[in-house]
This record gives C-alpha cells, structure tokens and sequence, in this order.
C-alpha cells in the first residue's frame, strides 16, 4: 500500500520553550507543510506523566500553539491541535498497551532517565509513554516523523508496535478487506545541524527549562535586549575559532555556538567557519548575537500577540482538532474492527 506522505510531530505543554525546541524541532516544521500532509500537535496527555498545575499545562499549552504560529505554521495548511482534544489518542495507546511488551517498555533510555532510582513510585503513565506516542504517530498513519537524538529510540518502538499489530492481526485485516500492511513502519526525518543545541553556561549539557540558571537557555518569550546580552555573556574558551569542522573537537561550547549560528541560517558548521573561521569571540558573538534577534525577535513578538489573546488560540486548537477527529476516527473504526470490539 502506498500510503500518502504525512507528518506528525508532537511538543510537550512543559513550559518555557526555548531556543533548543526552535531549532531542534518548531523551525523545521514550516517547509515541511510545502512537501507533505502535516499534523502538529500538543501533546498534552504526555504532560501529565509527571504532575501538572492544571492552570499551568493550559498556559503550557497554548505557549506551544503560540510558537508554531509565530514560527510560521499555517493552521489553514496544517493541523494543528492539543492532543486531548483527540480521545481517539487515549483509545488506540489502550490497544498498543496490549500489543507491546514491558521489556519493550523497561528498555527505553529516556523512562530511565527520567525515573532515575525511583521507579517504583513514578506514575506508570510515565513507563506507557512510548506506546502513547506510538499512537499518536500511527492514529494518523504518519509516514515520517522528524526526531531529535532524544526520540529515535522512541520511533524504533512506534515502528516495532505496527508491525506486531499488522503480523498479529494479519488474518483479521484480511478478513475485514483492508491492506495487510495496516500501519506505516514509520520512517523518521533526520534534521540536519545543531538539532541538540546546548547550554549557553555548559557546552555539554542540553539547553534546558530545568537549568536553575536563565542564562544557560534563551527563551522563545525574551525580547532583543535579553537575547543579545545572554549571547554576549555565553560561556567560550579563550582560542579563536578553528578554520575547520576537526577543530572544534573537544571545545563544546565553541561547537555549540558555532552549530547555533549554522542553524539560524540553515547553513553547516564548515560554511560558517569558512567566514568566520580564526575570528575571535568579541567578533562572532556580536554577529551571532546580532543574528539571533533577527530571527528570534520578531517571532517572540508574535508569541506574546498571540498569548494576549487566548480565545484566537483555542478557536485553533477546537478547529485543529475537530479536523484531526475526522482522520483518527476513520483509523480507529478499522482498528475496533480488525481487533473484534463490537459497536
């Protein structure tokens, strides 16, 4: 079967997006909307794993409704929703629960991460959330999905749940007429460079929300003035810039910003040291500075426009996912089906 060519991507509602989930994530959905089917998603149900403020994860999420907007994605031309709006999500990640197995599940890198030596007390959410990203992805029949490092290991999974779903119940989706191969083995849209963008205090650290430090992460909420200076007081070593790729090896926070500079202008490390190479910090920070707020400003801009005015959003997020609706539902009528549910 040859499935139409469609994305899925999903963000979680966590608060203070920042500059890692523009470039790692938000900024590469736009030109996918030229190419494809696209699906852009809050994932709201993911949020809960760990305990949300409900007042919070509604700000949360219409934080990241906000940034997709400002960052170009056209809710005309894409669908773009808050995953709870959606109950199919909840109803298909049931089925997948019984189709995965716990080793599958005790496998995956980020839940141990994440549970660290408490994993008796975390919620079991938190254990099930790659088969609830595995529907996400799969209730639509997404034939690629872009990921960050964080999450390939997470699409190998969606990948192995649809093909024990298609070899388990291949006599049925037969039976029932539909095409054996029922779900995509989903293919993942690698991104190309800095899709880890790192602390600004700590090359070897990921830029985080959770770094107690608000100089270690650029906002997508902060306007030029604080753009700027967190650039500007970014942490270097005292060498020039290498004429080359090979010379950033060992020098994190002179690759870091170097990766940063190359993705703000969807350029590579090499192009950029070929202008900027032997150069010392006091000439590329301001440049990268001066950058940065070119790009950054005016959509931060647009997102506090946007937050000002929460019924805009939400008459977005209701249309999105009334559209999304029609889609899931189509998928879920077969899947009841093919499992032996009776309606």
């Amino acid at each position: 079967m040859a499935f139409s060519p469609r994305v899925f991507s999903g963000i979680q509602p966590s608060g203070d997006l920042h500059l890692g989930n523009y470039l790692g994530a938000i900024r590469r959905f736009v030109p996918l909307q030229d190419t494809h089917e696209t699906l852009y998603c809050v994932v709201d149900m993911h949020a809960i794993t760990v305990w949300q403020e409900p007042d919070a994860l509604r700000r949360a999420t219409r934080e990241v409704a906000a940034a997709f907007i400002a960052a170009g994605v056209d809710p005309k031309r894409s669908i773009v929703f808050n995953q709870s709006q959606v109950v199919q999500h909840a109803e298909l990640a049931w089925i997948f629960n019984c189709v995965a197995r716990i080793g599958w599940m005790n496998r995956m890198t980020q839940f141990k991460d994440k549970a660290g030596k408490n994993s008796e007390n975390v919620s079991l959410g938190l254990l099930a959330y790659p088969s609830l990203m595995a529907a996400d992805i799969l209730l639509y029949k997404a034939t690629q999905v872009p990921v960050g490092d964080d999450q390939k290991q997470h699409l190998e999974l969606t990948r192995d749940i649809a093909a024990k779903f298609n070899n388990d119940y291949a006599a049925s989706i037969l039976e029932q007429g539909l095409d054996p191969e029922f779900f995509p083995i989903t293919e993942p849209l690698i991104a190309g460079p800095a899709t880890r963008i790192m602390s600004l205090r700590d090359g070897t650290k990921k830029m985080s929300k959770s770094d107690p430090s608000d100089q270690s992460r650029i906002s997508l909420l902060d306007d030029a003035d604080a753009i700027a200076k967190k650039i500007k007081k970014a942490t270097t070593d005292p060498a020039e810039l290498p004429e080359t790729v090979e010379g950033l090896a060992g020098r994190p926070e002179a690759d870091n910003l170097v990766g940063i500079y190359a993705a703000l202008t969807d350029k590579t490390k090499a192009d950029v040291l070929a202008e900027y190479g032997g150069a010392g910090w006091g000439k590329f920070k301001p440049a990268l500075a001066e950058l940065a707020v070119s790009v950054l400003g005016p959509m931060s801009g647009e997102m506090r426009r946007l937050l000002d005015d929460p019924a805009t959003i939400d008459a977005v997020l209701r249309d999105g996912g009334e559209r999304a609706s029609v889609l899931a539902e189509k998928t879920m009528s077969e899947v009841r089906r093919i499992v032996g549910f009776i309606r």
